[in-house]
């Protein structure tokens, strides 16, 4: 199967090609680099912010949120053209994709002007505020309690895992409203900016090493944020989650399949068992490829099939990581090498794509975790794909 696009398609690509041959930024401007989700060197917020204002940054936006109204199809055909030059979508990507997101489907005129035009145009930067010690995946068991006091919620809890939240200038933070609701409907949201007193961030490394500092513990000490910081409706925060994943879904799979490929480049296999690999990874990529396009030609036409993208998100994520620890055993003892290269320097590109094998193992397991765990995407297929009653 190989996707083809009607010539307005086409055009589009062509004027974004044009923009980025005469815009891209050299590699002599790109010096400073990211050191998390959210601290964003400056050459790259002045980038975002012509993005932006170029109406290329999310095309299926309207202009005055950094896009064009683009189809589906030219919003998937803008993602093959950055990848084709290897240049990284924004580096602050919950930023980007889910938290100004959420705010353009969730919140108010005000909080659309007020938080999610500068964080799309990287004036801010942000991080999301969900898992908690005990509440990982499963976010309805969150306890960071918020009560309303006047015209302020008064927050006190926990967050963990909070990506980026150390150089983050906002949190967008699920909370608790109601105790005695069921625990899907006593569920708000707030922005919480990371200046306000009560506010403590506890950076920490991470296995591939102590120096990789992007994890956060977030500790809230009554913390008092305004009730007009209040995303959607009281208690409906439930709707806003899955609003705010959703926004990663519909193209979530092209991700995976473009890591496959970059693998597929990578991986220099040795002996026969890793030719079998090897060839094991080129038909997972063909594979995801194939149901990934049949998904984008489903939504085309306006169809609407959430639950077989979570076989696409389980298919894509778990193939990553086996072929990720295939490459890195087959590399032996090199795959330890850190910081190591495995693939060509790309300086638009976040240096975790071509570095040591290690670590693109290590870093893979994010992806069967990020917008819903394997065990999670496994649950929906079995009950909405295949039918089966629940336990």
């Amino acid at each position: 199967m190989q996707l083809t696009f009607d010539a307005d398609v086409e055009k589009f690509r062509a004027e974004f090609v044009a923009f980025l041959d005469a815009n891209l930024p050299s590699e002599a401007e790109t010096g400073e680099r990211a050191y998390s989700s959210a601290h964003v060197p400056e050459w790259a917020r002045r980038w975002q912010r012509l993005l932006f204002d170029s109406g290329w940054l999310l095309p299926g936006n309207p202009p005055e949120f950094g896009g064009r109204n683009a189809s589906i199809l030219e919003q998937y055909v803008h993602l093959e053209e950055l990848d084709r030059r290897r240049i990284y979508h924004s580096f602050n990507p919950q930023g980007l994709g889910i938290i100004a997101a959420s705010l353009l489907s969730f919140g108010s005129e005000e909080q659309k002007r007020r938080w999610a035009v500068p964080i799309l145009r990287v004036e801010i930067t942000a991080a999301l505020g969900m898992s908690e010690p005990g509440a990982g995946s499963d976010l309805a068991s969150l306890r960071t309690r918020a009560v309303l006091d006047g015209d302020h919620f008064v927050v006190n809890g926990q967050k963990i895992w909070t990506s980026g939240a150390h150089d983050a200038d906002v949190l967008l933070t699920f909370v608790r409203t109601d105790p005695d609701a069921p625990k899907h409907k006593g569920i708000s949201v707030l922005l919480i900016p990371t200046d306000t007193p009560g506010v403590t961030r506890r950076p920490f490394g991470s296995l591939i090493d102590r120096d990789d500092v992007d994890f956060n513990e977030v500790f809230f000490d009554d913390v008092r944020v305004p009730a007009e910081n209040l995303v959607g409706a009281l208690n409906n925060g439930w709707h806003v989650a899955n609003g705010s994943l959703g926004h990663e879904r519909t193209l979530l799979w092209l991700s995976f399949a473009l890591r496959l490929e970059e693998l597929a480049r990578d991986f220099r296999p040795v002996d026969a068992l890793d030719r079998d690999a090897y060839a094991r990874l080129v038909m997972d990529a063909q594979a995801l490829r194939l149901l990934g396009s049949a998904a984008l030609a489903r939504a085309a036409r306006g169809e609407q099939d959430v639950a077989a993208l979570s076989v696409l998100k389980l298919l894509g994520s778990e193939a990553v990581q086996k072929a990720s620890e295939q490459a890195m055993e087959s590399a032996g003892v090199a795959a330890l090498e850190h910081p190591g290269m495995t693939a060509p320097y790309a300086h638009l590109n976040l240096e975790a794509f071509s570095a040591g094998w290690f670590e693109r193992y290590a870093r893979s397991f994010a992806g069967t975790i990020a917008g819903g765990t394997s065990e999670i995407q496994r649950t929906i297929v079995a009950e909405r794909v295949l039918g089966l009653p629940r336990s």
